[in-house]
């Protein structure tokens, strides 16, 4: 992606499907800066909404609310994009899951590649997890299948 965008690419909308994780971008609702956490529960709508789903406990549900700019980096074929845009509540809480879970769409306004100029990533960040793998899959299907009819 030379050129920055207003929309996903195909190459994006495929990279973000379930089983990936990006870092969200969020403007701190109690010291008004920036700060990032790791999402997993997000992937496209089409080239221009992200859906994610995120547990009330976290900050991020109360950041954008306050604030709803939010930007997304993700870590995609030796690119690191940077995807920026506007969050709304789509549901709150979301239907179908075993604890109170807010989701939001992210409405793109401008997608970019956030690496310097003359290098690409050597590799993706992999992630492991380190509980219980059939709860974890169970809870990913009901959050992501909440997520679709939200």
């Amino acid at each position: 992606m030379s050129q920055p965008t207003t929309q996903l690419t195909e190459a994006l909308m495929k990279k973000l499907q379930p089983e990936s994780f990006v870092l969200l971008n969020t403007v701190d609702a109690e010291s008004g800066g920036p700060t990032s956490s790791i999402v997993s529960w997000i992937y496209p709508v089409n080239e221009s909404t992200l859906r994610l789903a995120i547990d009330h406990r976290s900050r991020l549900v109360v950041n954008l609310k306050r604030n709803p700019l939010a930007s997304v980096t993700v870590f995609c074929n030796e690119q690191v994009i940077a995807i920026s845009g506007r969050a709304e509540v789509r549901q709150n809480p979301l239907d179908g899951v075993p604890f109170d879970m807010c989701c939001f769409d992210i409405h793109v306004e401008f997608v970019r590649d956030a690496l310097f100029h003359g290098i690409q990533l050597a590799s993706s960040p992999e992630f492991i997890k380190i509980y219980d793998e059939q709860a974890a899959e169970k809870l990913d299907g009901q959050v992501l299948a909440a997520m679709r009819k939200a």
